[in-house]
C-alpha cells in the first residue's frame, strides 16, 4: 500500500510538472502577442533627448506595470480617470509631434511656430516626467488626489495651447488654403509687374515725346539768327514758287512736324532719292513756337535748287477754329490741357488735310520719324480704286487688328466694326482728296470726335483708332516694302528688308536722334543729317 501510494503520488507531481510547462509557454506567447500588438498600435512617446533603446525599455516595463495594476483595479476608478488623462496627452503629444514635422518639411518662413511646437511638446514630456506624476501609473494601490489634481490642470492649460497653436497654424498644412495663398501671392506679383510696365512705358513715353537737349539748342540757335538777322527772313515767295505750292499736277509731300531735323531728314532723303526733284513740293505744317525755327532752317539750308518747300504755322489754316473743330473746342474747353493743345492739335491735323489744301487732289503724308530710300513718284500715280487712303497693313507682320486698338466693350465700337478686321499703318499715306470730299470723311470724323468727348472709344494721343474709323472700308492696302516699320522698337528686322523698303519708319520710343535708338538702324538716319550745318555741329549732334 505505501509502495502504490508513493507511486500515485509521483505520478500527480509528474503529470503537474507536465502541465506547468505548456501552460507556461502559453502564457508568455500571450503577453509577446500583446506586446507585440500594441508597441504597433500605439506611438513611442519619449522626452526630448531619451534614446530609443532606453525608452522601448521603460515603455514595455510601463506597459507591463499598467497590465498587473489593471488586473488588480479594474474596478478602481480613479485609475480609469488617470489612464484616460494619460492616454489624452499622448494622443495630442502625437499630434503636435506630427505638425512640428510637417511645419519643418514646409521650411517655415518663421522658426517661431516650429519652436512654439517642440516647446509645447518638451512642456508635455517635462509635466509626465515629474516623479509624483510618474508615480500615478507606477503605485499599484495608492492614488494621490493632489497629484491627480495638478496633472489634470498642467494637461488642461497645455493641451489648450496646442490646440489654439493647430487652429493658428492649420491653413499651413490645408492644401486649399495653400492654393488660394498662392493665387493671391500671383495676382499680387502680377500687379505689381503690371504696374511696372505702366512705370517703364510711361518712362519711355516721356523720354521719346520730351524734347531732346540737343533738338532744343537746334531750334533756339535757329530762333536766334531769325532775331538777329530779320530782314534776310521775310517773306519773299515769288509768283512762281507760289504757284507751284498750289499746282496739283506737282507731287505734294505733307509732313506735321515739330522737329527740325526730323522733317529736314526726310525731306533730304525724298529729294535724293527722286529722279524728278522739281516735281515734287513739300509742305510742312508746325506750331507757333518751332515755325521760324523751321523757316531759318530751310531758307539757310534748302536741299536743292529745283525742289519747293513750304513751311506753315497750324494758326495760318483759318479753317482750324472751335468753331468747326470739335477737338480744339474740347481742348480748350478743359484747362488741364491748356499747355499741350497745340500738339496734340498737330496730330490732328492729318484729319484736314482737304480743307487746308483745297486747290490738290492728292497729297502723300509722311512722319518726321522716316527716311525715304526710293524714288515715290509712283505712289502719286497709284491707282486707288475709289479708296480714300493707301497704307501698308500691319496684320502679317505685327499681327495687329482692329480689336488691339479698339475699345470693343464700347458699344459704339462693338455694333459698327469687327474686331478681326486688319489694322493698317501712318507712316507713309496716300490721301485722295477729292474721294475724301466726296465721301465726307471729315463730316464723319466730327461725329465720332463728338461721341469721344469724355475719351472712352480712344485717348487724345491716339490717332490710329480714328483713322481707322474714318477710312473704314476706304483704305487700299500697298505692298509692304513700300513701307517698313519698327525700326525704333524691333532689333530683328532683317538688314536685307531694310535696304529694299521705299520707306523705313522708326515706329516706337528709340528714335533714331535719341541716345537710346538701336545702333543697327541709326546710320540710315544720320545719312541724310546734315552735319555741315553750324547749328548742328554747335549742339553736339554726334555721328
Amino acid at each position: 500500500m505505501a509502495i502504490r501510494g508513493g507511486v500515485r503520488n509521483g505520478a500527480s507531481k509528474a503529470s503537474a510538472h507536465r502541465l506547468f510547462i505548456p501552460t507556461m509557454l502559453v502564457l508568455v506567447f500571450v503577453t509577446a502577442a500583446a506586446l507585440v500588438l500594441y508597441n504597433g498600435s500605439e506611438p513611442v512617446l519619449h522626452p526630448v533627448g531619451v534614446g530609443k533603446t532606453q525608452v522601448g525599455s521603460s515603455h514595455l516595463h510601463a506597459y507591463v506595470s499598467r497590465t498587473i495594476r489593471a488586473l488588480k483595479s479594474d474596478d478602481d476608478p480613479a485609475r480609469a480617470r488617470v489612464e484616460a488623462l494619460f492616454k489624452q496627452a499622448r494622443d495630442h503629444l502625437a499630434l503636435i509631434h506630427a505638425y512640428a514635422i510637417h511645419a519643418r518639411r514646409a521650411k517655415l518662413e518663421t522658426v517661431k511656430q516650429l519652436n512654439s511646437f517642440v516647446d509645447q511638446a518638451n512642456a508635455v514630456n517635462e509635466v509626465l516626467a515629474r516623479p509624483q506624476i510618474r508615480g500615478l501609473q507606477e503605485d499599484s494601490t495608492n492614488i494621490d488626489e493632489d497629484a491627480v489634481r495638478v496633472l489634470e490642470k498642467e494637461l488642461k492649460e497645455r493641451i489648450k495651447v496646442i490646440r489654439q497653436l493647430m487652429t493658428d497654424a492649420k491653413e499651413l498644412f490645408d492644401n486649399q488654403i495653400k492654393i488660394q495663398k498662392l493665387k493671391d501671392t500671383i495676382f499680387a506679383v502680377n500687379d505689381q509687374l503690371t504696374k511696372a510696365k505702366k512705370h517703364g512705358e510711361l518712362s519711355n513715353l516721356i523720354a521719346a515725346r520730351s524734347t531732346p537737349k540737343s533738338l532744343h539748342c537746334l531750334s533756339m540757335r535757329l530762333l536766334e539768327e531769325r532775331i538777329s538777322n530779320e530782314a534776310k527772313y521775310t517773306e519773299d515767295d515769288d509768283e512762281l514758287t507760289t504757284r507751284r505750292l498750289r499746282d496739283p499736277t506737282l507731287y505734294h509731300y505733307v509732313i506735321f512736324s515739330d522737329n527740325v531735323l526730323g522733317a529736314s531728314v526726310v525731306i533730304n532723303s525724298a529729294v535724293s532719292n527722286a529722279k524728278r526733284p522739281q516735281k515734287h513740293v513739300f509742305h510742312i505744317v508746325t506750331d507757333k513756337m518751332n515755325y521760324w525755327a523751321m523757316k531759318v532752317w530751310f531758307k539757310m539750308r534748302p536741299p536743292n535748287n529745283v525742289s519747293y518747300i513750304e513751311v506753315k504755322s497750324m494758326d495760318d489754316f483759318p479753317v482750324l477754329k472751335p468753331s468747326y473743330v470739335p477737338l480744339l473746342q474740347q481742348l480748350e474747353s478743359d484747362n488741364k490741357y491748356k499747355f499741350i493743345k497745340h500738339r496734340i492739335m498737330l496730330k490732328h491735323l492729318r484729319f484736314y488735310l482737304p480743307e487746308m489744301f483745297p486747290k490738290l487732289h492728292r497729297v502723300l503724308l509722311l512722319e518726321d520719324d522716316v527716311v525715304v530710300q526710293k524714288d515715290l513718284t509712283p505712289l502719286f500715280q497709284l491707282d486707288m480704286e475709289g479708296k480714300v487712303n493707301a497704307a501698308v497693313d500691319t496684320c502679317s507682320d505685327f499681327n495687329q487688328h482692329y480689336r488691339d486698338v479698339m475699345n470693343f466693350s464700347h458699344p459704339l465700337i462693338k455694333k459698327k466694326f469687327d474686331p478681326e478686321t486688319c489694322a493698317w499703318a501712318y507712316g507713309v499715306n496716300v490721301f485722295d482728296l477729292d474721294a475724301w470730299r466726296k465721301l465726307k470723311c471729315t463730316e464723319e470724323y466730327h461725329h465720332w470726335q463728338n461721341e469721344n468727348e469724355n475719351h472712352t472709344l480712344w485717348k487724345l494721343w491716339n490717332l490710329l483708332t480714328p483713322g481707322l474709323i474714318m477710312f473704314h472700308k476706304k483704305t487700299k492696302i500697298l505692298d509692304k516694302s513700300w513701307h517698313v516699320l519698327g525700326l525704333g522698337r524691333d532689333p530683328s528686322i532683317g538688314s536685307d528688308k531694310v535696304k529694299k523698303a521705299a520707306v523705313i519708319h522708326y515706329t516706337g520710343n528709340m528714335k533714331p536722334w535719341l541716345d537710346v535708338a538701336l545702333n543697327q538702324y541709326r546710320d540710315y538716319w544720320t545719312k541724310y543729317v546734315d552735319y555741315g550745318m553750324v547749328f548742328v555741329q554747335m549742339c553736339n549732334f554726334g555721328h
